[in-house]
């Protein structure tokens, strides 16, 4: 399950983006390997209502760590969707968790040194909109991506975005068509080998800025040794692995 950990040592905060099923070992790790302290989480940021990337909250709630007034950052039929069906519902009344209005485009000054800015893409939003992040530190930043229906169908280009940032963080759920055995318009992607493709002709400094994440069980290159994997990294671009740290 994909998420990504924000943490400032020198002001004692942290924050994680997603909240999946995994959510508790992942606020393990930035526990055990990076900050600890009483709140758990100084906030957790959403990008949309599908099963794996807000469910973690669950963990929150008083059959878990019982955990009161969590930040929760959340853009408006996200918002919405929490406060109106349960068992999500119950962690608002109950005071475990604090939903925190976001606003697309509208960057939120987390600290002195960190700033984050939502932005829509589109993706099957059933049941609420669904963004990526924009995350800028002191001294580099990062795009933050983990769904989206096709780079095509988004208002912005991908490629010009990358080059903005110095880290990309990019749906990989799938390496191409032939991956599953089912609708691939069922479930949009912008395949592995799509987006190669597009940073083709890309010099190898921003091809280096591109970080896949977010791989379906059946994705060959969410193995590290496998040959798909190999020849995608010989050409430039990134695999995000469990424990990684980025310098922001």
């Amino acid at each position: 399950m994909v998420a990504l950990g924000l943490v400032d040592l020198e002001n004692n905060q942290k924050w994680i983006f997603e909240a999946s099923p995994d959510m508790h070992t992942q606020l393990a790790d930035l526990e055990l390997n990076h900050l600890k302290k009483e709140n758990i989480i100084d906030g957790v940021f959403l990008t949309h209502a599908h099963i794996g990337h807000y469910t973690g909250l669950m963990y929150f709630g008083r059959e878990a760590y019982g955990k009161s007034n969590i930040n929760v950052f959340a853009m408006p039929k996200m918002k919405y969707f929490l406060q109106n069906n349960g068992p999500w519902s119950q962690l608002i009344d109950l005071k475990n968790i604090t939903l925190k209005d976001l606003q697309p485009d509208s960057t939120m000054v987390l600290n002195s040194k960190l700033k984050t800015t939502p932005f829509k893409v589109p993706h099957r939003d059933e049941f609420s909109e669904t963004v990526g992040y924009k995350i800028k530190g002191t001294k580099k930043s990062a795009l933050f991506i983990p769904d989206i229906d096709k780079w095509k169908t988004w208002g912005k280009n991908i490629i010009e975005e990358v080059k903005k940032v110095d880290y990309a963080f990019l749906d990989a759920t799938f390496l191409n068509q032939n991956e599953v055995k089912r609708a691939m318009s069922e479930v949009p992607h912008p395949f592995i080998q799509e987006t190669i493709s597009l940073f083709k002709n890309e010099s190898l400094e921003t091809k280096n800025k591109v970080i896949f994440i977010h791989f379906n069980h059946t994705n060959p290159t969410l193995q590290e040794n496998s040959k798909e994997r190999q020849a995608i990294e010989k050409l430039g671009f990134r695999f995000a692995s469990e424990g990684d740290d980025y310098e922001i």
